[in-house]
């Protein structure tokens, strides 16, 4: 799924805390939005590995939340929202493809690493691939009940991510044949300063 999708996913896991304890709202939502986010910075390295855990997050999570519980403060709720919010992120990518090029072809059977587990766990493919047009429901859907709720920031980074998402969608699948021309294109000096994971994609 795109990380748009992840990030208002996190975003709804704070929408609670607005209506139960308002003062936190601020922090809640910024610690949602950035948890959704996080685990996808692993990017340009082992993708949906490094920075992936969602045994880990998850029990995490769990912690956190029950120290939120008993002393809740900003530090202590946007702990738990951040770790929230990125366990679902890394359990989520489950419902999606998997890493290979093209996903939508359905050739791949690596959706996220379990680290606890020892092995990958395969895609189900409920959302086809990050970008796909169901992805693009997705994040609009989700979007929803952010704008609903929040004001200002939080809800001008909800109207962000919704355009980010929408506008990814629609050039993710030319995007990978726009790359290859490029990388085509590159000089052999510029191309040895580029990880060599995209390379291997690429070439």
């Amino acid at each position: 799924m795109m990380v748009t999708t992840h990030a208002l996913a996190g975003l709804l896991l704070a929408i609670p805390v607005a209506f139960i304890t308002p003062e936190f709202a601020g922090v809640a939502a910024v610690a949602a939005l950035a948890g959704g986010v996080f685990p996808d910075l692993d990017m340009p390295g082992a993708h949906r590995r490094t920075l992936h855990f969602p045994v880990y997050y998850s029990l995490a999570a769990v912690a956190a939340i029950a120290v939120a519980l008993v002393a809740p403060a900003p530090w202590s709720v946007g702990a738990a929202l951040f770790l929230a919010a990125a366990a679902l992120h890394a359990v989520g990518d489950v419902a999606g493809g998997g890493l290979e090029l093209r996903p939508w072809e359905a050739t791949g059977e690596r959706a996220v690493y379990s680290h606890y587990h020892g092995r990958w766990w395969r895609p189900r493919r409920w959302i086809r691939y990050d970008g796909a047009p169901e992805d693009a429901v997705a994040t609009l859907a989700l979007a929803v009940p952010g704008i609903l709720v929040y004001e200002g920031r939080v809800e001008a980074a909800v109207f962000g991510a919704v355009a980010i998402g929408l506008g990814y969608a629609a050039i993710r699948r030319p995007m990978i044949d726009w790359t290859e021309r490029i990388v085509e294109k590159l000089p052999p000096e510029l191309l040895d300063r580029l990880p060599g994971s995209l390379l291997t994609d690429f070439r």
